[in-house]
């Protein structure tokens, strides 16, 4: 198996901070500082508080993975992207149905700056076959998410979004470069709540992910650090 970059059990942990407003943002942030990698700052919180959850993450300490999944023309994801980067944020998505241009010029207007890393989404974790046919898309999952994979490394993207059950394929494909980021993460013991293709922590990882996101399983516990350390745990003995 081609694995993925090296990264320490802790920096490997992204959590979905989907909270509703800025105090529980902060709650959760001063909470889990020093015990996870990145914050996901998603549509729920963005839309909620606005470009606050990011300053507000980065101040204690945390790493922000912007997850906007910006799929529009490609001069208007361009400048989704040039806003994005004033505020420093170390990965942002783009939807890879957007299509090879529009992926392109998200990469172009990063320019050489490490900053902030192109993530494209590939498939979203709470569909299926299923839902693939009522669209007309041909394939199964596995195939859509490698077929669109290929299209957005192509057009320049850093990184794949993808289910923790298309990473080893992913992985083999694509060898190791692309940085790949699991969500859909549910630790042993956890529901599966309303994703369709879930891995245990372990599993992602030993199969190729560089980073796991992960929503309620941390933030809906009753002690969200705890429930991290043992995500980080978990990993640290695989």
């Amino acid at each position: 198996m081609t694995t993925g970059h090296p990264l320490q059990a802790r920096q490997r942990l992204i959590v979905a901070m989907d909270v509703a407003d800025r105090a529980g943002l902060s709650r959760l942030c001063k909470a889990l500082a020093g015990s996870i990698g990145m914050a996901k700052v998603g549509k729920q919180l963005f839309t909620a508080v606005g470009p606050a959850a990011i300053e507000l993450a980065a101040s204690e300490g945390l790493g922000v993975f912007l997850d906007l999944k910006f799929h529009d023309i490609p001069n208007t994801v361009a400048q989704a992207v040039r806003a994005a980067r004033q505020y420093g944020v170390d990965l942002l998505t783009v939807h890879a149905l957007g299509g090879n241009d529009m992926v392109a010029a998200a990469c172009e207007e990063r320019g050489n700056d490490t900053k902030p890393a192109i993530i494209a989404v590939t498939l979203l974790t709470s569909m299926d076959a299923g839902d693939l046919r009522q669209l007309g898309i041909h394939g199964g999952p596995a195939e859509v998410v490698e077929r669109l994979g290929k299209l957005a490394l192509d057009a320049g993207a850093d990184g794949l979004v993808c289910s923790g059950r298309e990473v080893a394929r992913l992985r083999s494909s694509f060898g190791p470069d692309p940085i790949l980021i699991t969500p859909g993460i549910r630790p042993t013991g956890s529901g599966s709540d309303d994703q369709a293709r879930v891995v245990t922590p372990a599993k992602a990882v030993a199969d190729g992910a560089d980073y796991l996101v992960i929503g309620r399983p941390i933030t809906a516990a009753e002690d969200p650090a705890a429930a991290a350390v043992a995500v980080v745990e978990e990993l640290e003995v695989t």
